[in-house]
């Protein structure tokens, strides 16, 4: 029997010995030390709270409102749940399983077989056979635990706790976007609201001019083109008003949706939109996106769970070590159980069990593990690399949308006056209705376009607040 334990542990050895080498990849975490070849300082935006941030006073209502009430975020919040139970149920496994069973049986056996036979010539008690049928009554507790030798419950464990870390980063990554898309919305509103005003205004004036055109043809100064002209300048800038309102409807539908209620009227101040500033946001230096985005650490935290999930495939491959026990009373009657020590039965026993061959669904495992592992890793470097990119293009696209601005209010300023010079010109017969209502055309162009660049810096502003990690915090 030991000559037998020997060669089989010898076996197991050797089994455990033929394991494939595990893959260590080391992820790229290096970044530009600066943006856009623009030096920075340390102080970074991201730190800056949400509330500070924003400094509207309905939208700030309106992102608690989401924080609350937005599906997806329950959603997410229900998943850091799932994983912290994954932790429980991953810290189980390292302790002994402990139970307790109470039974009844009956057997009843063939007289003609081997223990039939025997039952039949052995008595219980002098002068008693063994009962027939036989009743079998238990009460035993009994224990199982693997012993963690090769670490294989210890790293699973580990793997839950980065899973869960990364559920919390992904939280606050599903934080960080919806404060941005509320905040996008609120202002395309705001935008969309100033653009319905102006089409509105620029109707009135177009049927002014076609008043006064209409007049003009009495008097035999203008012709029935130009007043259907005009008269279709005027039904197109009033297709365009219900063109804007449909697009105000969708936009409040988007963001009744994203604060996790039915349709109702969005609370907006839009008066001063054009005359309001974007916030600023410093941008800090690269480096410290590793630290502030969400997005990084979930998928850092996802690569260490990976390279813990190789080592418990490894571990596979190694013999466990089982111990099992049990306690307890068994007898053939109910008043024999408390008789002792006859009815008292107890077990003990180690394990050490391995495979030998066909290992190939553990190999497949522990390759899977590998390539997720690698997986993982590249994971993780493009999360940085797609980091990096959205703060520099956010922080080109704050500079050329200021430029833009600029140019775009000079020219809407150039336009405006030269809607008073056209209806002179043309009241003096100096210029032609087509004159007149091709400048209405573009200064209507123009100054929706103004709205338009506005909405854009305001988005910008909002993207790299967002890009930079700000937030969650």
């Amino acid at each position: 029997m030991y000559k037998f334990i020997l060669v089989l542990s010898l076996c197991l050895c050797v089994a455990s010995c033929r394991i494939p080498s595990m893959v260590q990849p080391s992820a790229l975490t290096s970044v530009p030390g600066r943006y856009n070849r623009e030096g920075g300082d340390s102080t970074n935006g991201a730190a800056l709270s949400w509330r500070d941030y924003f400094a509207d006073k309905h939208l700030v209502s309106l992102i608690d409102t989401a924080l609350v009430n937005n599906q997806e975020l329950q959603i997410t919040l229900q998943e850091i749940e799932i994983a912290r139970n994954d932790i429980r149920f991953r810290h189980g496994q390292l302790l002994p399983s402990v139970g307790a069973k109470i039974g009844v049986g009956v057997e009843k056996v063939g007289r003609y077989t081997s223990q039939g036979a025997g039952d039949a010539s052995t008595e219980i008690i002098p002068g008693k056979a063994v009962p027939d049928p036989l009743m079998d009554y238990g009460a035993v507790m009994y224990a199982n635990w693997e012993v963690d030798i090769w670490k294989k419950l210890h790293n699973a464990k580990k793997a839950a706790v980065a899973r869960y870390l990364s559920t919390v980063e992904g939280k606050n990554f599903v934080l960080t976007n919806l404060i941005a898309e509320v905040a996008n919305s609120y202002y395309e509103l705001l935008a969309l609201d100033n653009q319905l005003a102006i089409v509105r205004q620029n109707i009135s004036l177009q049927k002014n001019a076609l008043d006064i055109l209409k007049v003009q043809k009495e008097a035999a100064r203008a012709t029935e083109l130009a007043v259907q002209k005009f008269q279709a300048e005027v039904l197109n800038s009033q297709a365009l008003e219900f063109e804007i309102r449909q697009r105000i409807t969708e936009t409040e539908n988007k963001l009744n949706f994203l604060l996790g209620r039915y349709p109702q009227e969005i609370p907006r101040d839009t008066g001063s939109f054009l005359t309001m500033r974007p916030s600023v946001v410093s941008v800090g230096i690269p480096s410290q996106l590793l630290v502030n985005r969400p997005d990084i650490k979930k998928a850092e935290f996802e690569l260490a769970a990976a390279k813990l999930d190789v080592k418990v495939a490894r571990a596979e491959f190694y013999p466990a070590f089982d111990i099992s026990a049990a306690l307890g009373f068994q007898a053939f009657k109910p008043s024999y159980l408390v008789k002792f020590p006859e009815s008292i039965l107890y077990s003990l026993a180690g394990d050490l069990a391995g495979p030998l061959i066909n290992r190939n669904a553990i190999k497949a495992e522990f390759k899977n593990a590998n390539a997720r592992q690698l997986q993982a890793m590249y994971d993780y470097e493009r999360t940085i690399l797609n980091a990096y990119l959205e703060v520099s293009t956010a922080l080109s696209s704050i500079k050329n949308l200021e430029k833009q601005y600029s140019l775009k209010s000079e020219e809407v300023a150039a336009l405006t006056r030269s809607i008073d010079i056209s209806n002179d010109l043309f009241s003096a017969a100096r210029a032609d209705y087509l004159e007149v209502l091709l400048t209405q055309r573009d200064v209507l162009e123009s100054k929706l376009e103004l709205v338009e660049t506005k909405m854009q810096q305001f988005k910008a502003a909002t993207n790299i607040y967002r890009d930079l990690g700000g937030g969650w915090n």
